[in-house]
């Protein structure tokens, strides 16, 4: 378009170029040449600044959606990275002989099978779930339970502290917490922690945590409480409500110090302070105060747990059966090569330690961990029981597949 508006001109010039002995033009003439000239390159100027600023329109309005789509695609990713999902499983077999009575197990069961919801809403503020279906089947007359274990909402308070609320774990003893299958040895958890602390034990109420640079942690928890009964003979475990429209008449509170300021060494210690441990639903019983300690180390290859745990109930009830002191305690030595882990355990428990006749029971665990991967793992262990005559004493063997993700 610029040759064509320019070729008249080109062509003038390049005749008078050729004839300058003939028609040769006068300096007026010349100058009204030049005048046409300048004309004509201001008016490429001006379509060229107009091209210019066109691009440029382009070019910015390609800018903005570029960015409003990048800024989009960050935003979703962030919401999305902020929300996690994760969860666990374990299917169990057992084969054991009851020594003392016609009690023999033989079943498969898949024992539990776990989902995991969370969500930061900021840096500072999150929520965490965890429900769960035990033995693979819930409704009515089914032997299974659907569970909400957790549900909480926690908030930094600064750097040290942080309060939770809602539904949570209680801090108490080694597993409670942390019970994914590929965290511990055997195929079943260990009697202590079943049978003296309840685990899984859970509450609704609030927590104040708090964690320093040495190493030490400390947690304080204001919650529902155990509802213990006649029939299981006061025993924590079938004590416990699991918020589901429990009574919460009296509250139950809990403190814990843990120390991991050392490579591979935790040492922790916990009591748990129930106001009214039948939650003034039996005249005949009152408080009933739970004390827990335990250690874990791992040094290289070897691992050792130790815990003991012990209840304190008052109350004429507790007492006239000798429930009013229960307790259990266990050691477990392990040894792991690579991604093979042997280990071996003595427990003893006993809930009706007061009593005036023999009601310890008694157990040995040798077995192997295989993990397949970090989260999976296959289990196979053999228990040796010894329980009194009026109980059932267990001996046999038990198979595990768990996996965490």
């Amino acid at each position: 378009m610029k040759l064509k508006k320019s070729m008249p001109l080109f062509l003038l010039l390049a005749g008078f170029a050729l004839n300058t002995h003939a028609n040769a033009p006068t300096n007026e003439e010349i100058y009204q040449m030049m005048l046409e000239l300048k004309k004509e390159i201001a008016s490429l100027r001006a379509e060229n600044q107009k091209l210019k600023e066109s691009v440029e329109v382009v070019e910015e309005s390609v800018d903005e959606v570029v960015i409003a789509t990048d800024e989009a695609i960050k935003e979703q990713a962030k919401i999305a990275s902020r929300t996690t999902f994760g969860g666990y499983g374990e299917l169990h077999g057992n084969w054991l002989n009851d020594r003392n009575g016609n009690a023999d197990v033989d079943e498969l069961d898949f024992h539990r099978f776990v989902l995991e919801f969370n969500h930061e809403f900021t840096d500072r503020l999150r929520f965490f779930s965890e429900v769960e279906l035990e033995h693979s089947v819930a409704g009515e007359d089914q032997v299974g339970e659907f569970e909400l274990e957790q549900a909480y909402i926690q908030y930094d308070l600064n750097n040290k502290y942080s309060l939770s609320g809602g539904v949570f774990l209680m801090p108490v003893g080694i597993l409670n917490e942390t019970h994914d299958p590929a965290t511990f040895y055997g195929v079943e958890r260990n009697n202590v922690e079943s049978k003296i602390v309840p685990t899984t034990w859970w509450e609704g109420g609030a927590m104040l945590s708090g964690k320093y640079d040495n190493g030490m942690s400390v947690d304080f928890a204001v919650s529902s409480g155990l509802k213990a009964t006649v029939d299981s003979n006061y025993a924590p475990r079938s004590a416990r409500q699991k918020v589901g429209e429990a009574t919460a008449k009296s509250p139950s509170i809990t403190g814990r110090m843990k120390y991991t300021g050392l490579p591979g060494i935790e040492l922790a210690a916990s009591i748990n302070h129930q106001v009214d441990y039948s939650q003034d639903s039996l005249s005949n019983v009152d408080d009933a105060t739970l004390f827990e300690l335990h250690t874990i180390i791992q040094k290289g290859n070897y691992g050792l747990r130790a815990m003991y745990a012990m209840w304190d109930i008052n109350g004429s009830g507790p007492k006239s059966i000798g429930a009013d002191e229960q307790f259990g305690w266990y050691i477990e030595p392990s040894y792991r090569i690579n991604d093979v882990g042997f280990f071996t355990r003595y427990s003893l428990y006993d809930n009706l330690a007061n009593s005036n006749s023999d009601t310890e029971i008694k157990q040995w665990d040798i077995g192997v961990n295989w993990w397949l991967h970090k989260d999976v793992v296959v289990k196979l262990d053999y228990q040796n029981q010894s329980a009194p005559s009026s109980m059932a004493e267990l001996d046999g063997i038990n198979a595990g597949l768990g996996y965490a993700f």
